[in-house]
């Protein structure tokens, strides 16, 4: 019995110390060709810049070409699939927006790829809120007054939106203020900004670089940003925490991930080497101008928020009966 628990632990002891080998292998070899960074999204979209921006530093740092691929349709789930089931090798990598990897899983029963099973993080790279905007004309002040004109117009009460994000938003206002907007759908949040400058409908949520420029041009007034605080870039808009609502928080999320079963050597050094990229003072200042917030994340963070706002998002979509399979 001695000899048999001897071996066993013999055994245990070898596949351990072949597994730290091959790991420290894995970290020595990594990389030996060009990385991929797949986008969902076309080139020049807010995710697609600042991409491009990481995968320059990160070939930079790394001493290999970092390679951006565009992989647009179906709402980013080509590009999510594509992934994750693309080899774990570490040169494979995605670009995860918080509309396929928290709310697709949210709303759809039925997907190719699902983000715990599928993925593992690497980092966040941003977050950013949106603002809740109306036509200037519209004669309201605050969220509050919006609530108010939409109870007492419900004909009116609709929202432009371009994706399941902003119809759980939407339905997240409607069960903590009571007020339903219809969604009407539109390809992108361009369209629908100009839907709300148009009288089409009434609210649309929107980021940072579409609204700038209709804030100065007084065509359009932010009512709220959806994150906890206020933003640097529109100190003066309050938060929807702000106005009463701070369970109503939506900020999006963008972070980069991998296929399952990359080597946790080479997830660590990703996560190393793009935490640093995150520091840069030129990436701060870029990510700024872009309406985006740098911060510092890891992987098991990443993987953690990912895990809370499919859960999230899920009992939302359940509250409020959206189902899009």
């Amino acid at each position: 019995m001695h000899i048999v628990a001897r071996s066993i632990v013999l055994t245990v002891l070898a596949v351990l110390v072949l597994e730290a080998s091959a790991g420290a292998q894995a970290q020595t070899d990594w990389p030996k060709q060009p990385i991929k960074i797949i986008v969902g999204l076309a080139p020049g979209a807010a995710n697609d810049v600042q991409t491009r921006i990481i995968a320059q530093k990160l070939a930079e740092r790394v001493g290999q070409p970092v390679i951006v691929e565009n992989r647009t349709g179906a709402g980013g789930t080509i590009a999510a699939e594509y992934v994750a089931r693309a080899a774990p090798d570490g040169y494979t990598l995605y670009n995860a927006p918080t509309s396929t990897i928290t709310i697709n899983p949210a709303v759809y029963s039925k997907l190719p790829y699902h983000p715990p099973r599928d993925f593992v993080s690497i980092t966040q790279v941003s977050v950013y809120p949106l603002y809740l905007t109306v036509n200037a004309n519209l004669p309201v002040a605050n969220l509050k007054e919006l609530i108010a004109y939409a109870k007492a117009n419900p004909d009116k009460a609709n929202l432009a939106t371009p994706g399941a994000f902003f119809d759980l938003m939407a339905a997240m206002l409607k069960i903590k203020a009571g007020a339903d907007f219809v969604s009407i759908p539109f390809k992108s949040t361009p369209e629908t900004m100009q839907a709300v400058l148009n009288g089409q409908a009434m609210i649309a949520y929107v980021e940072y670089n579409t609204l700038a420029p209709q804030l100065k041009a007084g065509r359009a007034r932010a009512l709220v940003s959806t994150g906890a605080k206020r933003s640097t870039e529109l100190a003066s808009v309050p938060s929807i925490a702000e106005e009463g609502f701070p369970d109503a928080v939506a900020e999006a999320i963008v972070g980069i991930v991998a296929p399952k079963a990359t080597p946790r050597p080479i997830v660590k050094r990703l996560e190393q080497e793009i935490n640093a990229i995150m520091k840069m003072p030129e990436v701060i200042e870029r990510w700024q101008q872009m309406g985006f917030q740098t911060l510092e994340s890891s992987s098991e963070a990443f993987d953690e928020l990912i895990a809370r706002d499919i859960k999230r998002w899920s009992e939302v979509a359940k509250a409020a009966n959206i189902k899009l399979d």
